[in-house]
């Protein structure tokens, strides 16, 4: 069973910077697309940040030049760097993944449950 487990959330002041990790476990084959979400209270979740499998990179247009992805594959490992938080960035950020378990043919798309981000003063 693949699962996908976020960490690193919690309070930072505005301005501040915060890491979340996510990791990826379970009877893996392959890890093609990783992303991370969010959602705020009271609006739809939304995409944040994606890595491709080439390590090619995209950002919503509200992050660019704050938040940085990355991933370790030798680790099954994803990353965001979050820098020059603001207030509207207070979310649940989840985890997201294309990952294909190691007795299937294709691969399925998983969610991690999701980790607190709270930017305040």
């Amino acid at each position: 069973q693949v699962q996908l487990v976020e960490s690193g959330g919690g309070l930072v002041q505005p301005g501040g910077s915060l890491g979340l990790s996510c990791a990826a476990s379970g009877n893996i084959g392959s890890i093609n697309n990783m992303a991370w979400y969010r959602q705020a209270p009271g609006k739809q979740r939304e995409l944040v940040a994606r890595i491709f499998s080439d390590g090619t990179t995209n950002y919503a247009d509200s992050v660019k030049g704050r938040f940085t992805i990355s991933r370790d594959n030798a680790k099954n490992m994803v990353y965001l760097q979050m820098n020059s938080l603001k207030p509207g960035d207070t979310a649940v950020y989840y985890c997201n993944g294309d990952i294909r378990p190691e007795d299937a043919p294709y691969g399925y798309n998983y969610w991690g449950r999701g980790t607190q981000v709270t930017v305040s003063s």
